[in-house]
């Protein structure tokens, strides 16, 4: 993948931990586009394979806020600060079945900020007008 098309990348070593508590270490690849404020690109890979999500950044954000009683997300993704603050869960339930995911929070906190520096959070709209307009514009003369 080329870093280019993205204006943040981070890239977080996680480890997968499995039902029967083993551990697998995993590569993250954190991407933001400022065109695509509302989502994180995660890109995991692992020893024998690599899986692309997508995730709302909001959710991320909330997340490294969030406890293990209160995770942020109710749907495939949900996202949590372990009892060790050091520490963020991430939860992925997919067609595939489901992982849990442990990183260290730094990587994730600093990625997210270097992406609010870009576009706040709450200020996304303001970057999609132009987008939005564009494709009603398309819609309506189709």
């Amino acid at each position: 993948m080329t870093h280019s098309s993205y204006d943040v990348v981070e890239v977080v070593a996680m480890q997968l931990i499995g039902s029967d508590a083993s551990v697998i270490p995993v590569s993250a690849e954190l991407s933001f586009r400022t065109s695509d404020p509302y989502t994180v690109r995660a890109v995991f890979t692992g020893p024998h394979t690599m899986s692309t999500w997508l995730i709302g950044r909001e959710l991320l954000s909330m997340g490294m806020h969030a406890a293990s009683d209160a995770p942020a997300g109710s749907g495939d993704v949900q996202v949590w600060r372990d009892e060790d603050p050091d520490y963020a869960l991430v939860s992925l339930s997919g067609v595939e079945g489901s992982a849990l995911l442990a990183a260290p929070s730094e990587p994730i906190v600093r990625f997210l900020a270097r992406t609010e520096e870009l576009v706040p959070l709450g200020a996304e709209s303001d970057r999609m007008e132009a987008e939005i307009s564009a494709f009603i514009a398309a819609l309506l003369t189709a």
